[in-house]
């Protein structure tokens, strides 16, 4: 009887994990599912089998459950808003100089001014976003 109540408490923890998804009842799911199998090959009794799934759930959580985090715990930061905005292209509308000057970035007018102030660049040419300043994109046209 014991192995399978480690066998169906396992089953319930890993599917309850669907609903907090911070991988600690999937360990504890498995630390009982472990148990089930060393209850059912050995023929344990009640306080082995807590101390079986004690042990393999302390492996698991301070072990195995911080590095699964780690690599599938959060999503890669993706850049948005003027943060996304570095290393884009832009067109030149208008003389870009020292104090002076508009862009077109991403379908988007922006005052620019060149991240060397004694360049100046005609309009037509292309530049790069090096960083936005304000509500001024700072541009280098490149070697």
């Amino acid at each position: 009887m014991g192995p399978i109540v480690w066998f169906v408490a396992g089953i319930l923890l890993a599917a309850a994990e669907v609903l907090t998804g911070d991988l600690t009842l999937l360990m504890l799911g498995i630390a009982a599912l472990g148990t089930a199998g060393v209850s059912a090959v050995a023929d344990t009794s009640i306080a082995a089998d807590a101390v079986v799934f004690a042990v393999i759930s302390a492996v698991l959580l301070l072990g195995v459950r911080p590095l699964l985090r780690r690599r599938f715990g959060s999503p890669p930061p993706t850049l948005t808003n003027i943060d996304a905005l570095p290393g884009k292209s832009a067109l030149v509308l208008e003389e870009v100089a020292a104090h002076a000057g508009l862009v077109k970035l991403g379908g988007e007018v922006w005052t620019a001014r060149p991240i060397d102030p004694t360049e100046v660049y005609e309009p037509g040419a292309t530049v790069y976003v090096m960083k936005i300043d304000g509500a001024t994109a700072v541009v280098w046209k490149g070697p």
